[in-house]
C-alpha cells in the first residue's frame, strides 16, 4: 500500500467492512510503538463533542456585544479581516505606537 504525498491511503474494503466504516465516517488515529491504529468514533462521542460544540458557540454568542448577536460566522469573519470599520459603538484611536486599535 502507498501513502500519497498527502497522506492517503486506501483502507481496503474488507477492513472498513469488518471494522464498520462507511463514507462519513468518524476515526481517530494513535501510535502503539510503531504502529499506526486507526480507531472508528462511535456514534455517541461524535454526538457528545457536537453538542459540547453547540453549548461552547452558545456561550461565545451570549458573551458578544448585542450588535454582533444576530450576525452569522461569514459576517463576524467578514466584519474582523476588513479592518476598515470600527465595532459598532466604538471610535478608532491611534494608539501608543502610532498604529490603530
Amino acid at each position: 500500500m502507498v501513502v500519497t504525498d498527502k497522506g492517503q491511503v486506501t483502507i481496503p474494503k474488507h477492513i472498513r467492512s469488518a471494522a464498520g466504516v462507511s463514507p462519513g465516517s468518524e476515526v481517530t488515529f494513535s501510535l502503539e510503538g510503531s504502529r499506526i491504529v486507526i480507531t472508528p468514533v462511535a456514534s455517541h462521542v461524535r454526538d457528545d463533542r457536537r453538542a459540547a460544540l453547540r453549548k461552547a458557540a452558545a456561550r461565545v454568542r451570549a458573551s458578544m456585544a448585542p450588535e454582533f448577536r444576530r450576525l452569522g460566522a461569514d459576517e463576524i469573519m467578514a466584519f474582523l479581516r476588513a479592518d476598515r470599520t470600527p465595532a459598532p459603538g466604538r471610535s478608532r484611536r491611534k494608539s501608543a505606537h502610532g498604529g490603530r486599535t
